[in-house]
Order: C-alpha cells, then structure tokens, then sequence
C-alpha cells in the first residue's frame, strides 16, 4: 500500500523556463538512466526477493518509493520549463521548426522544438513516460533477476550511470533553480550507489559473493579458463594490468593470460535441407 503527499520531495524551482532543457530533462524521466528505470526495478526486486532475512525486501520498497518522488520532481520540472514552448504552428519559430523536424531538417535547434510539440499534442505540455528522442520508456531496461548480489551490481550500475547523466545535466544549464534540484538529485545517487555497495559488504563482498551465483560448485566449472583472460588481438600484445596475473577479485583462483586460439576443430558440416524447406533442389538430398 502506497500513500501520496501532494508536497513534493525536494523544492522544483524555475526560473528561466526553457523547453529545449524540458527536452532534455526528458531523458532523466524515461531514457535507460532515468528515474522509472530504477523505481520500477527496485520495486520488482523487492516483490520478487528471496533474501534470508525480509530486510533487503524493505529497503529495496522504501528506495522504490522515493524514486516516485524523484519522477514527480522531474515531471513538475519538465513542465515549468514548457511553460514558454510554442503552443501554435503561428507562433515566432514553430513553424519552421515542425517543418525541420517532420522533414529531417539539418537544424538541432529545429528538431529539439519539433520533438517539444510531442509534449504539447500528446500531454498539453507535461511530461511523458519517454526519453529525449520521444521514446516511450521500455521496461525491457529493468533487472531483477532473484539473485540478491546479482541484482545489487546491476543497482550500482544503474545509480551510477543515473549520476553521470544527473551531472551532465546540472552542467548543462544555467537556471539556478533546475541546479538545485539536480545538486539534489546528485546527492540521492551518492547514497543509492553506497547503499547497494553496503549490502553486498554485509553479504561478505566479493570473497564471498563471486562469482555469481555462487551456488553452482566451482569445481565444476572448467578450471582451465575460469580465470583467464583472453587475448584476442592479431600481433599478441596484451593489455597488462591487474586483470592479468595475481589473485583474482575473489581470491579463488590466480589471473593469467591466455592468446586466443580455436579450442574446438571446425564442427561438422549440416545435413542437406528438408524437402519443405523451401531450399534450392540442388541443397535437398
């Protein structure tokens, strides 16, 4: 059960609206680094969780939840900042603009407000469940896989690139408000990203976690290229580094070098195609 306060999370200020960082904010709404990208995995992590103790389900509801709130900033964001988009083809620019878009025009200013148009016939200037290109969000993007450190690696990843785009939109504007907020948001995938990486230091790091699953009995995986690392370049140079020689992260095995080749002769050559193959005659024995 899920309740709502009409005040939001953290203060959404605007004070120079632009449309072309609507646009842009988009992406943080619904792009594959987006704020629905992490609510709706978090949840479906938590609602399948097998954890041996319900806690990891009860942090992973409550991260959940907060997202919602995330996406509801970014959504009042969205909208304050259309507040001066064309709403009329005989608008100073909106004519042109439609025309560069729908046509291919060479302008990205042109195509920026074509795509802004999406917001005002489809939501009347809101927000929408999509990313900067106007795709609508795809849950395909979504991990949760019932393997508790499986699942909080694909978290670190997702909080990690989620704060890399929050970045690059902070520094993408100038409005002192929309900072603000995204100083904010900067702030959340900080915690989110340590708060993953905590759960897996309680499930005893990677000695003890890796590799995933660490269920299936290594002695059963081949030993000869478990820990090797493939060199697949053509002269045999290797890119030297940890990854090379030692022990490995797990500590389970020492890295070494292995040079590419075939392990395996050229398979056997496929039977003649069936009669309702729809083959050539001369393919059908």
């Amino acid at each position: 059960m899920y309740y709502h306060d009409k005040r939001l999370q953290f203060p959404v200020v605007v004070d120079k609206p632009n449309p072309q960082f609507a646009r842009m904010l988009q992406q943080a709404i619904g792009g594959v680094e987006g704020e629905i990208r992490v609510c709706m995995q978090y949840f479906f992590q938590a609602w399948g969780n097998r954890a041996p103790t319900s806690k990891y389900r009860d942090m992973l509801l409550h991260t959940a939840t907060e997202e919602i709130g995330h996406i509801e900033m970014l959504a009042t964001a969205v909208a304050m900042n259309l507040e001066t988009a064309p709403s009329s083809a005989q608008e100073e620019g909106a004519a042109d603009s439609i025309v560069g878009a729908v046509m291919g025009g060479s302008s990205a200013k042109a195509s920026i407000e074509g795509l802004i148009h999406k917001n005002l016939l489809s939501s009347g200037l809101a927000a929408m469940p999509m990313d900067s290109d106007g795709v609508p969000f795809n849950m395909s993007h979504i991990y949760a896989s019932g393997n508790v450190a499986a699942d909080m690696y694909c978290n670190v990843a997702a909080e990690s690139t989620g704060r890399v785009l929050a970045v690059r939109l902070f520094n993408a504007t100038d409005d002192e408000g929309m900072k603000r907020m995204l100083h904010y948001m900067i702030a959340r995938d900080t915690m989110h990203q340590n708060q993953w990486l905590a759960v897996l230091d309680e499930l005893g790091g990677p000695a003890v976690n890796m590799p995933i699953p660490n269920s299936f009995p290594q002695e059963m995986e081949d030993q000869q290229n478990n820990y090797n690392f493939y060199a697949t370049s053509v002269d045999g140079s290797v890119p030297e580094g940890r990854w090379t020689s030692g022990p490995s992260v797990d500590g389970k095995g020492e890295f070494t070098v292995f040079q590419n080749q075939p392990l395996t002769p050229e398979p056997a050559e496929l039977g003649p195609a069936r009669p309702d193959s729809g083959a050539q005659a001369q393919q059908i024995a």
